[in-house]
This record gives structure tokens, sequence and C-alpha cells, in this order.
């Protein structure tokens, strides 16, 4: 089975919720490989957006194909099962598991997407963003930019084709940001990945082939 070119693909894409429009007709593709940004202030959107292409908010209407599913034709556990393995996302405030080693924080997702040396890759993950003397190491005792390079080797572990990073450098000072971003590109391009990158900061957003500005709720 051929791969669709597109891995994301959103037509007229609408999210209400109760009386307030938050998304109002996106159309949007993202090519295979590619990285993207959604580039807008507070309140814009794209966060929102966000959420509905990784299948984590149901659209109000239009249609989200995501790697070659319809999103809005799948009930929750299928969209469950859709994205693991598939999406991988590393948000602002990491959401590491406080009772869990970083190797348990990156290993638990890959065993749950069936993978049997979950253990083995968990360790070499880490050490691709430079935290193999760490492994055991929970997160209380990890930096601000130890516990996002954790959360970036969650993300990417399972080697999934698509990957979104909500505000990534939002809790870290400029020059952490910074090497957390370049190591994020780095290892997006290890894999292959598409990326997504929803951010405030234009600078970081220049960083990806494709800027898309968002505005109360539309593409400007």
């Amino acid at each position: 089975m051929t791969e669709p070119a597109m891995v994301i693909d959103a037509r007229d894409v609408t999210l209400t919720l109760g009386e307030t429009a938050i998304l109002r007709g996106i159309d949007l593709s993202v090519g295979r490989g590619e990285s993207v940004a959604l580039l807008g202030t507070s309140g814009s959107g794209k966060s929102s957006l966000m959420a509905v292409l990784a299948g984590l908010e149901r659209a109000s209407g239009g249609r989200v194909t995501v790697d070659g599913l319809d999103f809005g034709r799948l009930d929750e556990d299928a969209l469950a099962r859709a994205r693991r393995g598939r999406i991988g996302i590393v948000l602002q405030a990491f959401h590491l598991l406080p009772t869990m080693t970083a190797r348990e924080n990156v290993a638990v997702p890959m065993e749950l997407a069936g993978a049997a040396d979950a253990w083995e890759r968990a360790a070499a993950e880490l050490a691709a963003v430079g935290l193999g003397h760490r492994l055991d190491h929970y997160p209380s005792q990890l930096s601000g930019g130890e516990q996002q390079r954790v959360a970036i080797a969650r993300a990417l572990g399972p080697r999934p084709p698509l990957v979104f990073a909500d505000e990534p450098t939002g809790n870290l000072d400029t020059a952490t940001g910074a090497a957390i971003m370049d190591l994020l590109f780095a290892r997006r391009a290890a894999i292959g990945a598409t990326l997504v990158v929803i951010t405030h900061d234009r600078s970081l957003a220049e960083r990806c082939d494709r800027v898309v500005t968002l505005a109360d709720g539309r593409i400007v």
C-alpha cells in the first residue's frame, strides 16, 4: 500500500465549544517529511487546531485525514489506537509521570505500542538526547531542559510518522529553549518524521519549512 503524500489533510474544519467558535473553516495540508509552524498569538486557535489534528479533540465540522485515516469516522477507542505509534506530542508542560524514572517514562509508551525491546530502545533514545547518564533519575531530579529532553525522547521513541510540538520551549530560558529546538529538529530528521510546531515565536517558526499564521480561528 502506497503511503499518502499528505500526512495531514484538513478541509473546512470548524470547532465550536458551547456558543464560541474556536476554528472557523480551516484548510491545511502538510506533506510527508515537511516541517510546518502554526504561528499565532494566544487565543488564535493554533493549539485547538493541533488538538483536532492530533485526534485529541473532535472537529465540529469539516474533514480531518491524518496518515490516510479519516478521523471523523473513528470512535474514541479507534482514535486512541490511531494515535498510538503514529503521532508523537511534545508539550510545553512536559507531562512526565513523577513516579517513573526517565527511562520508564520513555519505555512505557513504546510498550503500549507493542515494542518488545522498549527498555533497550528507551535507553538508546535517552542517550540520543544526551541523557544516557540520567536513565534512573526521576523528573524531580532533572532540570526543566532535561525534562523536555525526556519528553522529546518519549514522543519520538516509537518512531511516529507525525510529531506535534506545542510551545515546546515555553517553560525554558532562551538558551535552553534554543538547544531544545536544535535537538527536536535533529531527532525529527533522524527518524524522517513530519513536524508541526505550535508557537507564538516568529523566530522559532521560521526554522520550519513553512509558516502558517492563524488569527481568530482562521488561517491568514
